[in-house]
């Protein structure tokens, strides 16, 4: 459950505009690998979505197989976070 900290940090990424404001606020508050390894999973996300399998998502993005089960989890009985902001790309593609 969010504490006042965690939702201060919800609450700064949504005062960002642009891509730009986004990766140097990201690069300020997380090491690189911080950063590809959230990268490595959203990329897992987008392309169990589209109904590549564990083997074909590993080969994509060198993700383990425990890496690609608990987004595959979250895909499936999370909090519909992944969901969302997947639906929301695919709305600005059209």
């Amino acid at each position: 459950m969010p504490n006042d900290a965690i939702n201060s940090l919800y609450k700064a990424v949504l005062t960002l505009d642009t891509v730009e404001e986004v990766a140097a606020f990201f690069d300020d508050l997380c090491t690189i690998r911080e950063i590809q390894d959230m990268s490595q999973r959203f990329e897992v996300a987008l392309l169990l979505h589209e109904g590549k399998n564990y083997g074909e998502v590993s080969a994509a993005t060198g993700a383990s197989s425990a890496t690609i089960s608990r987004v595959n989890r979250c895909l499936h009985y999370g909090k519909n976070g992944y969901k969302t902001v997947i639906k929301k790309l695919e709305s600005e593609k059209k």
